[in-house]
């Protein structure tokens, strides 16, 4: 018996192959990551969620001071729309990612997910398919930014703060900040739907993924 039968025979005690362990991961994150960015990227599924993108720190004081002036009294309303707008754009990109990396999990990745923490799926995805996500996430969010003129807006707007006297000058970047906290989002979700698998039954929706997840279970 080679190294990899022993030891797959050793954690589940015979009764899972490796080829089982494997398949069910992935069937359980391409579920996950699914239905995660399938949320995200239709209408509303950053903007009226508990993911919604809101104003970075920074901008604050830009966006307080603002609403004094004429014609940028609801700066902060119409920037957080359409940030999130663009993050809604964005999110489809996540989906070949994502499946890219869940197609490369090896055997020992596996066990590990499937005996690891609560949250071990999502941190080896954000591992993974962070800086990819990045770069992918980034020009669709500044060309969508710039399809709803949020990037001109917020020129407009920071423009008007700075010649407000005795403010502190400011030029705060949305770009990177949309594309964080876009992807801040979506490996929440990825998170909070892995939870649900590991811990509701009812949600292991195939004959194999309840096989591999009740080994989870008695750990």
């Amino acid at each position: 018996m080679d190294k990899a039968k022993k030891e797959i025979n050793a954690i589940s005690g015979g009764d899972l192959s490796q080829e089982e362990v494997g398949n069910g991961l992935k069937e359980a994150l391409n579920s996950g990551i699914s239905e995660a960015v399938d949320f995200l990227h239709k209408p509303d599924g950053y903007f009226k969620s508990s993911y919604k993108i809101l104003v970075p720190k920074e901008a604050q004081s830009v966006v307080s001071k603002l609403k004094a002036v004429p014609g940028f009294g609801d700066v902060e309303e119409k920037l957080v729309e359409k940030m999130n707008r663009a993050a809604e754009d964005a999110a489809q990109k996540a989906k070949p990612i994502f499946v890219s990396a869940i197609k490369q999990l090896s055997f020992n990745d596996a066990m590990n997910i499937l005996m690891g923490n609560p949250d071990a799926a999502t941190r080896y995805l954000e591992k993974t398919t962070f800086d990819q996500l990045y770069a992918e996430f980034l020009p669709v969010i500044q060309a969508s930014l710039d399809k709803v003129n949020a990037r001109e807006y917020w020129r407009s707007a920071v423009t008007t703060y700075n010649k407000i006297p005795l403010v502190q000058k400011t030029n705060p970047e949305l770009d990177d900040h949309v594309t964080r906290m876009a992807l801040a989002g979506m490996f929440s979700l990825v998170e909070k739907k892995e939870a649900g698998i590991r811990s509701n039954v009812n949600l292991r929706t195939s004959e194999l993924l309840k096989k591999v997840f009740a080994k989870q279970d008695k750990k």
